[in-house]
């Protein structure tokens, strides 16, 4: 959601800086990461990958891009338009108050995108990972600079996570404080245990080079090989608060921001230790939003759940399919018990380790519902979602999206990729991405 805490951009590094104390910025961790009330509101993020609309496998010139994106920008949007390093497109609702209100104001906002773009001859392709081209940079900042300088040291998934992947995010709230189905707890758990099913179920990146990976969601691939520290989650045999806390105190710093030229990108130095050491420099609350911003895992909490596990969906609605299941299996409390007990076998084969990088996450990226108790599973998380969508007041257009994708997928053990990966037959022709 666009009101989500981002830290602060390269413009407000020249704002004054007052460091912190260790247990402060522990404490700020726990208090504003989760925000604990009834389940209300909702938003979505649609990362696109933007492409050739004669010819989708060749690379846009970064003059086309730069002219379409200053056309896009002047269009009244409810949405936040954001650009990606890659140049992917980024639109971020509003907090929603009903799953009815999120999907009409983003269509709209996107079919006013879309009709922009093919004035530039250009589209918007819905899929997790660019099957074609390697990873090109259309930004050029100390932010992404010092990013690209950090994930090269992991190899060449950090680029290709930073230009060629895109993603359909769901934020939903943090819960009630007590437990229950909807609680804070409750839905910090399914959220990393059920992450797993939506990976399976909408796994769409299949492909890169031009040729076949190995796995059905690629994109999980690169978050995988970027490292745990960067894009893995916390434990969870620990409360959410405390887990994160501790997570983020101990994750790598990405870079520490300068005023003027470049930032500087220390080796293997934990926020903790560079609260205790003060060098280069003490770092600030500021610095600490920042941090925060740095870090992928699947599940981040950002004063509400932002749910980032999912794959680019094909087709100018799919986005809506996994932004109604998921909301339906999170808010509504029949179906998040349901979601819970089709979940809770699954994660004995976590073996307790953090998602994404434990057996039950690659598994389902690599795939997908072809694996029989993830199959098993969705299947039954997407009959309880549909039950639950008119509950939570989703139209005929919805349920019946939703029903098409279980007909079509979910029962026959499929997901988007497996469709790619049949009209390619090999290497992928130009006309697969439609």
């Amino acid at each position: 959601m666009s009101d989500a805490p981002s830290g602060c951009t390269p413009s407000d590094c020249t704002e004054p800086r007052t460091s912190v104390p260790e247990a402060e910025l522990e404490a700020l961790v726990r208090g504003i990461c989760f925000k604990t009330g009834p389940p209300r509101r909702l938003g979505v993020e649609l990362e696109w990958l933007i492409h050739e609309l004669r010819m989708p496998q060749l690379p846009v010139t970064h003059e086309r891009l730069a002219a379409a994106y200053a056309a896009v920008r002047t269009l009244p949007l409810a949405s936040a338009l954001t650009v990606e390093p890659g140049g992917q497109l980024e639109l971020s609702s509003q907090p929603a108050d009903s799953l009815t209100e999120c999907i009409a104001t983003v269509s709209a906002d996107l079919a006013a995108v879309r009709a922009a773009l093919a004035e530039h001859g250009l589209g918007l392709a819905g899929i997790g990972n660019d099957p074609w081209h390697p990873p090109r940079r259309f930004l050029h900042e100390p932010r992404y600079d010092a990013m690209e300088a950090c994930l090269d040291r992991t190899g060449p998934a950090g680029r290709a996570m930073m230009c060629t992947s895109a993603s359909v995010q769901v934020c939903l709230d943090a819960g009630y404080e007590e437990p229950g189905p909807l609680g804070l707890g409750r839905r910090w758990w399914l959220a990393h245990q059920l992450g797993a099913v939506l990976v399976a179920a909408f796994a769409n990146s299949p492909f890169a080079g031009g040729e076949p990976t190995g796995w059905l969601s690629t994109r999980q691939l690169l978050w995988l090989e970027i490292g745990k520290g960067r894009a893995g989650g916390p434990s969870l045999d620990t409360d959410p608060r405390s887990a994160w806390a501790r997570h983020v105190l101990n994750a790598p710093v990405m870079c520490v921001r300068r005023d003027s030229g470049p930032w500087d990108v220390p080796e293997d130095l934990t926020f903790r230790q560079w609260v205790r050491s003060g060098v280069p420099r003490q770092p600030t609350r500021e610095d600490l939003d920042y941090h925060v911003s740095t870090l992928f895992p699947p599940v981040r909490p950002r004063g509400h759940l932002e749910l980032r596990m999912i794959d680019a969906q094909p087709g100018e609605d799919g986005w809506i399919v996994p932004l109604a299941v998921t909301t339906a299996l999170f808010d509504d409390p029949q179906a998040a018990e349901t979601a819970y007990r089709a979940a809770k076998p699954l994660a004995e084969r976590a073996l307790g380790l953090p998602a994404p990088h434990n057996p039950l996450w690659i598994d389902a990226a690599r795939q997908g519902l072809r694996d029989p108790e993830l199959h098993e599973a969705a299947i039954a998380c997407f009959l309880a979602a549909l039950e639950a969508l008119p509950r939570l007041g989703a139209g005929r257009a919805v349920t019946d999206a939703v029903a098409a994708y279980l007909d079509r997928y979910v029962m026959r053990g499929r997901c988007p990729a497996d469709d790619l990966l049949d009209r390619a037959h090999g290497p992928l022709r130009k006309d697969s991405l439609a």
